[in-house]
């Protein structure tokens, strides 16, 4: 019979560790029957505690500020972890909606900043879940606020102020949604340094505004450490995330992200800004067969790397004019067709903050794992609308299937403490 190789060294590994393990425990059970004299059961005395010898990595971050002119976690750098929940909302009426959208104000206010849940007593129940223990870390955790098209319906009385390019998301040549996991009234991209701190802040949401609004579809996301450096990689293996526009440029900010006064949008929308979450699953078994060669023909870059296939560093910009026949980088090249850096396109460039997503097996025993493509824009249809379009049909689409998400617009910032989400949305 012939014996597995990986799965025999697994095995044998294990079995190593095991007995490390529990010869270790062996010894130290050992010398404390001889501290104690050797007059206890040992079957009564408790092992040693399971401490982590790791400082709190919920330490690292520090809070992110809450009040400003747009959301924290737009701008802020993509912290490890993730979660991305998205919410129908039941609220009765316009009175209702707005309770709800002051209390989840106040539950970000407060998860943000991090501190000690209010004590409601002996006999209520606790005020927070304490899964981060007695006192909330900040750990860097932003909640964003994203509003989809169906907040306008006929319910709130809202129809009139929806932003302009606002609208369910289509399904375009390659998709395969599920309703299911498709479109929503909110969605709630909430980040933080540690995945604990990202689920906590979802559990008090959603326990907090229960019977208000309900999880429709939720996915939770990391962004993987640099290996070796740069820019991280998603589950292809390739560096994600290079080519953004510098937003953090006020000129550059103002034309590709933001909605600002004079582009045709509601007042109360300036400051927002449009948002795109898509849910890529990756053929993971399939991509794994291509060759490295075809791989990177496909993508453009060198996978080691992350440097375009004409160049060396992943932060060289690729010279397309120096090759207009594709010799070097096919014309199909993903990063060719999703941004061909010419002053025509240029206009249609989007920030991404993507994450990968990891959920087991699907249900034909496959690999479920892809990319939750995040990206915010000033305009839907000029930004992430003209680059799907280029998109369609390009080689990657063997390898790669959008099965969810939705269009949403990320709301303005809450300004102040007196401040709350949609204000301007929702008083006249």
């Amino acid at each position: 019979m012939s014996i597995n190789r990986r799965r025999f060294l697994t095995q044998a590994g294990l079995g190593a560790i095991t007995a490390t393990t529990a010869g270790s425990r062996l010894l130290d059970s050992g010398n404390a029957l001889a501290a104690a004299g050797n007059d206890r059961d040992p079957l009564s005395a408790d092992g040693p505690l399971a401490v982590e010898a790791l400082a709190d990595p919920a330490a690292a971050l520090g809070p992110v500020p809450f009040h400003g002119p747009w959301q924290a976690g737009i701008l802020t750098a993509p912290q490890p972890a993730a979660c991305f929940a998205s919410f129908d909302v039941f609220a009765e009426n316009r009175a209702a909606l707005v309770d709800l959208l002051r209390s989840l104000t106040g539950i970000a206010r407060f998860l943000t900043g991090g501190g000690a849940p209010e004590n409601l007593g002996p006999t209520a129940p606790p005020s927070d879940s304490g899964t981060l223990g007695p006192i909330v870390p900040a750990d860097g955790l932003t909640i964003t606020v994203s509003v989809g098209s169906t907040l306008f319906d006929s319910r709130y009385g809202l129809a009139s102020r929806k932003p302009l390019h606002l609208k369910a998301m289509p399904s375009f040549p390659n998709d395969n949604l599920d309703p299911a996991q498709t479109g929503g009234d909110v969605l709630l991209q909430i980040c933080a340094g540690s995945a604990d701190t990202a689920i906590h802040a979802l559990r008090e949401i959603a326990r907090q505004t229960y019977g208000v609004m309900q999880i429709r579809w939720r996915l939770d996301g990391l962004v993987a450490p640099a290996r070796p450096s740069g820019v991280p990689r998603n589950h292809l293996a390739f560096k994600d995330g290079i080519a953004n526009p510098n937003v953090d440029d006020p000129v550059v900010g103002n034309q590709l992200l933001w909605v600002t006064d004079g582009i045709g949008e509601p007042e109360w929308a300036v400051g927002g800004s449009y948002h795109v979450c898509r849910i890529i699953k990756m053929f993971i078994e399939f991509w794994d067969r291509v060759s490295l060669t075809e791989q990177q023909q496909m993508i453009g870059r060198f996978r080691d790397s992350g440097a375009p296939l004409d160049g060396h560093l992943e932060s060289d910009i690729p010279d397309y004019r120096a090759d207009p026949h594709g010799a070097v980088i096919p014309l199909n090249a993903h990063i060719r067709l999703a941004n061909p850096r010419t002053s025509e396109t240029d206009p249609s460039r989007i920030y991404r903050r993507g994450y990968n997503y990891d959920r087991g097996v699907d249900r034909n025993g496959n690999l479920d794992m892809g990319l939750i493509f995040n990206a915010f824009q000033q305009n839907l249809e000029r930004q992430f609308e003209a680059t799907q379009r280029r998109l369609v049909g390009e080689p990657m689409v063997d390898y790669v299937s959008p099965v969810g998400g939705g269009y949403f617009f990320a709301l303005p910032g809450v300004q102040t403490a007196e401040d709350w989400y949609a204000r301007g949305l929702i008083e006249d």
